[in-house]
């Protein structure tokens, strides 16, 4: 039986901290992991910048109330779900994730959570587990999944290299010089039509 395992942001939704970056005027929080192969200094780094700036998980929802799935995005998850099991494996938190997920169709989203005062500030993170796409890809197969997966940024590249089928989609240019082995696509017809074939292999 074959599994589907999408990262979310700039795969479906636009990048959540890039959009707060712009919606807060704080150029800094636009590093994402396409940028720092490292989470969790990434995490640290932007949680200290929100602290820095007086910002909260409110204002960070705020943001993402706003935030609509990229163009085709839907009617792409929506066939898949008709062809075979998918699952979104990503980074993002719990506490971001719902109003995406609504616009989404309800898909199935394993994720992350944050840890939260009183006050609203973002103290800290907890990972569902530790390197969470490959550790789930592999648990998966164990329970005789045979995986495809699909990202775009590091934090994807084990989900894509351990399954039957893998593929870049909208990577950046460094990331598919880095991996010229790994197949990569810019359209959502593109990659359907690739997932497609690795299904019927």
């Amino acid at each position: 039986m074959n599994i589907v395992c999408l990262d979310l942001e700039g795969v479906l939704v636009p990048e959540i901290w890039i959009a707060f970056a712009e919606a807060s005027g704080i150029p800094e929080l636009k590093k994402t992991t396409r940028d720092e192969p490292d989470y969790d200094k990434l995490m640290n780094y932007r949680l200290r910048i929100l602290k820095e700036h007086g910002l909260g998980l409110r204002q960070i929802q705020e943001t993402i109330e706003k935030i609509d799935p990229l163009p085709g995005a839907k009617d792409f998850l929506d066939e898949l779900r008709t062809l075979t099991q998918v699952l979104i494996l990503s980074d993002t938190f719990t506490e971001f994730a719902k109003p995406l997920m609504k616009k989404l169709g309800w898909p199935t989203l394993f994720c992350n959570s944050l840890t939260v005062s009183g006050t609203g500030e973002i103290t800290g993170y907890k990972m569902r587990i530790e390197n969470s796409k490959l550790t789930t890809i592999k648990a998966l197969q164990s329970a005789g999944f045979e995986t495809i997966a699909a990202g775009d940024s590091y934090n994807d590249l084990g989900m894509i290299q351990a399954g039957k089928a893998g593929f870049l989609f909208r990577s950046t240019e460094q990331i598919k010089k880095d991996y010229p082995e790994l197949p990569a696509y810019e359209t959502f017809e593109e990659l359907m039509t690739a997932i497609k074939k690795a299904l019927e292999e």
